[in-house]
């Protein structure tokens, strides 16, 4: 992490930092989570690409997003994913790590990760989104697991935790270390569902228990070489509501054939209406993706715990707004995820899903994996609006949730961002507002707290909060020292002098904050 952010910093500063390797992360506990619909694409006889090419097309973007950070912000925050959530291991490396050989890993059960998907409607019917991962799961003893996971681990091991977070710590390493298993065919069973999530309402809120939709359907392409399946197919929608005429969201079970650990909740939603896509790291729980030892203890170690009374926000507007179709959307690498499915679904309202795949493991993919998500699920419902919420503490996101306003016009209903830094003094990092210059004020709000949020009409467009201060300056924010660039002023959020200061000044400023702020958060003398 802090070599990335200090090798683009030297070419400025007249002496080197030297760093220490961060190790790498935990993956996310194995519980098993409910999926949801995938978006299904909005023209059914649209082929869409082979997951194979895929990875090329994101990568397209990614000199677009790094060009203005210069390579100077370290990965983890620019992709709002901690660093030690990247190069995991994988397939042929887990087996050669745990000295198996084939037959070994053929007498090992098959399972699938089955993430809650979306589908939308054509005249052609409703067409679902599947999309996870085929996988097996080596048997690994606990001295062995407690090894693994101590490589994760910053300033503490797995025997010095408390128990549970213990066993939750070698759970997350057990589903990092599994074999993906390519070229499988996946068969999935579809059913009404009765319930999903935890709004407080009956079935869990967000959607409505459909009068038919039992099926089976076969997944015609194979898996990829890291196990990944992904593709829109068109159903049955005999006894299911035509998304043209109702505004209810349906949900589906829906369950992989051949293994108990693939159930998932699929979701119908109609072709107008309303969708928020949330993210979920330091808005729905509490990770301090930004404190590098604190994220690892938040994210590999300890139970998710909500940030604040998000909760309660997300419960009231299930209750308040009619058929709000909630869409969650992470870049936390699937392997992962599991914890986060089954967070969700106990705290928060039912709905859909989307992570970051195998196939998308760098850290160039990380950075345009949000970019291509979000335009999937646009381009899936161009009826549709959509409220948007996440952090500042994601530069990929603060890039991206403006430029769905231009990209897609009439689409972004609201833009929320918890402004991290303003309510955790432990955020050093800088975040760039200049997006938001060219929109209307009237369609984005910076939050402090959840409380901000009360009391928004946003189903009928009413986004700002005129109480609750903005402070932009429309570039960098969040500088040391007070500084911060842009043509907006910080103190008022109206247009005004900004502070000036040089990219090179910038990465300077930066990485010294860096090397102050990183001295604590990585537990240095």
């Amino acid at each position: 992490m802090l070599n990335l952010l200090l090798s683009a910093a030297i070419t400025v500063l007249p002496f080197a930092f030297a760093s220490p390797a961060v190790p790498k992360p935990a993956a996310a506990a194995q519980e098993q989570p409910l999926v949801t619909p995938s978006p299904a694409t909005w023209d059914p006889t649209k082929t869409y690409k082979s997951r194979r090419d895929i990875v090329d097309d994101i990568r397209g973007g990614v000199s677009s997003i790094l060009g203005g950070l210069g390579s100077s912000i370290p990965s983890y925050v620019a992709s709002g994913v901690p660093n030690f959530f990247q190069d995991f291991p994988t397939k042929d490396k887990v087996q050669s790590s745990l000295g198996l050989d084939d037959d070994q890993v053929s007498a090992l059960p098959t399972q699938v990760l089955n993430i809650p998907g979306y589908a939308n409607y054509t005249t052609q019917g409703w067409n679902v989104r599947f999309h996870g991962n085929v996988y097996k799961q080596p048997n690994i003893s606990e001295s062995k697991l407690n090894d693994l996971a101590d490589v994760f681990l910053i300033g503490t091991s797995v025997q010095s935790l408390p128990p549970s977070q213990a066993s939750q710590a070698r759970n997350l390493t057990a589903a990092i270390f599994v074999i993906q298993q390519d070229d499988e065919n996946v068969t999935m069973s579809l059913a009404p569902a009765p319930t999903a999530g935890a709004s407080g309402e009956q079935g869990g809120g967000g959607a409505v228990t459909p009068q038919g939709g039992n099926q089976v359907v076969n997944i015609p392409t194979p898996t990829t070489d890291q196990g990944d399946f992904d593709e829109f197919i068109q159903i049955n929608s005999d006894g299911l509501a035509p998304g043209d005429t109702t505004s209810d969201i349906q949900r589906l079970n829906v369950y992989a054939q051949g293994t108990e650990t693939g159930n998932a909740t699929a979701y119908l939603v109609p072709n107008r209406g309303l969708t928020i896509i949330s993210d979920i790291d330091d808005i729905l729980r509490v990770t301090k993706i930004y404190q590098p030892a604190e994220g690892l203890l938040n994210s590999f170690a300890r139970p998710f715990v909500p940030w604040m009374n998000m909760p309660d926000i997300y419960a009231n507007w299930s209750r308040s707004i009619p058929d709000f179709h909630f869409h969650y959307l992470t870049t936390t690498p699937e392997q992962v995820t599991r914890n986060y499915m089954d967070y969700i679904y106990k705290t928060y309202p039912g709905g859909s899903f989307d992570t970051r795949p195998l196939n998308f493991s760098d850290i160039s993919a990380t950075l345009s994996i949000r970019k291509f998500l979000l335009d999937k699920i646009f381009q899936t419902y161009p009826e549709r609006k959509f409220i948007l919420i996440a952090d500042t503490s994601n530069s990929d996101v603060m890039r991206a949730y403006p430029a769905l306003a231009t990209d897609f016009p009439g689409q972004v209903q609201c833009i929320f961002l918890r402004n991290t830094s303003a309510t955790d003094s432990e955020d050093k990092f800088p975040y760039d507002t200049s997006g938001f210059k060219d929109l209307n004020q009237q369609m984005y709000m910076f939050f402090r707290v959840p409380d901000d949020l009360t009391n928004l009409d946003i189903s009928n467009g009413q986004c700002y909060n005129a109480s609750i201060p903005q402070n932009l300056t429309f570039g960098y924010q969040g500088l040391p020292f007070g500084i911060n660039t842009g043509s907006g002023n910080p103190n008022t959020g109206a247009a005004g002098r900004g502070y000036g200061i040089s990219t090179a000044n910038l990465i300077t400023t930066v990485a010294v904050a860096f090397v102050l702020a990183g001295a604590s958060g990585l537990g240095w003398q």
